[in-house]
């Protein structure tokens, strides 16, 4: 897959800001509803944060699949999309929106200008940076890792997670039978998991210690072993070829904050059409915010046929906004 070129001007129907789960979908829509679509993310790769950091896990709340890899669902609505064509701007962030008339000029970092009589903003929470462990950060790159893009790394190693949430429990869970050793420390007696997945930790080759902390790290050249002190103040130490810090993140929206939408802490607060405080601008996914919103990829799907569907009766105007059955599609515009 290629980007475009880095400068002049590309006209299309939508421009959808981020090549997430959620933007792809958005990118297959909008070619269902006969819109043609640019995609801009900054990651040279679709898929956003699910391929960048999370392609090897499994994911078992999207419909239709009781399980399936990060890499696995990316490819899928990428194939999903390429029969309708989506122009890919990938390694190009969103930078500038400026009105053009009805239409909108967006800009990137790269220099490319595209023309769209709609946006569609599916950039999440922005720019993610990992919480980090003070002294861990010396070793950063060298056995110190914030995720988990290929398993098979750890094989035979061993391996200290620290993190209390889903991606702490299932790196656990998806290392124990790779790695020689797993360790997850977590400072709290409970943890935020999913309790299905809590319970198979519980169950698993893994060593769970709880109302604990790394502090401090050791090696030569190398991460060797992490020193983890426990509840009652005594010190642990243990082998780490891996620490894998998950500890969250924080999130920055970068430029799109300066675009013009309402925000509310730090999300795009939009309509039931999914229609921000801008005309013809749309936000989706974990970046947008309304009352009772459930922050789930298959939420985000949802909320991007939504906008697509408001947005392609915006355009065109005596459209329906039902988009009709997807099984009527011509049978060239169905994946092979």
């Amino acid at each position: 897959m290629t980007s475009e070129p880095e400068s002049g001007l590309l006209d299309v129907d939508l421009a959808i800001v981020g090549a997430g789960p959620t933007g792809l979908y958005g990118a297959y829509y909008a070619g269902f509803r006969g819109l043609g679509t640019a995609v801009i993310d900054a990651l040279p790769e679709p898929g956003g944060q699910v391929a960048a950091m999370y392609p090897e896990k499994l994911l078992y709340d999207v419909a239709a699949h009781p399980a399936v890899t990060g890499r696995e669902l990316v490819d899928n609505l990428v194939r999903q999309a390429a029969p309708f064509g989506p122009r890919y701007l990938l390694g190009h962030a969103a930078t500038t929106l400026a009105a053009d008339g009805p239409r909108w000029i967006l800009g990137t970092d790269r220099g490319a200008r595209i023309r769209a009589g709609a946006v569609l903003v599916a950039a999440g929470l922005g720019k993610v940076t990992p919480r980090k462990l003070p002294c861990a950060v010396p070793y950063e790159g060298r056995g110190v890792v914030y995720h988990v893009p290929r398993l098979e790394e750890h094989r035979a190693r061993d391996v200290v997670i620290a993190g209390g949430g889903d991606s702490a429990v299932d790196w656990a869970l998806a290392l124990a039978p790779i790695a020689r050793s797993v360790t997850l420390v977590h400072r709290r007696a409970s943890f935020r998991a999913h309790e299905h997945s809590v319970r198979q930790l519980y169950g698993a080759s893994v060593r769970v210690i709880t109302e604990a902390q790394v502090i401090a790290c050791h090696g030569a050249g190398r991460l060797g072993s992490v020193d983890v002190r426990t509840e009652n103040g005594g010190t642990l130490n243990l082998p780490a070829h891996t620490l894998i810090t998950a500890l969250g993140f924080t999130t920055n929206l970068g430029p799109l904050a300066g675009w013009g939408m309402e925000l509310e802490y730090r999300q795009i607060r939009v309509d039931a059409t999914m229609r921000t405080s801008l005309p013809g601008v749309y936000a989706v996914g974990d970046g947008c915010t309304y009352t009772g919103r459930v922050p789930l990829i298959s939420v985000g799907f949802g909320e991007a046929a939504t906008a697509v569907n408001h947005a392609a009766v915006a355009l065109r105007p005596g459209a329906r906004l039902a988009p009709g059955h997807s099984s009527d599609a011509h049978p060239e515009l169905v994946p092979a």
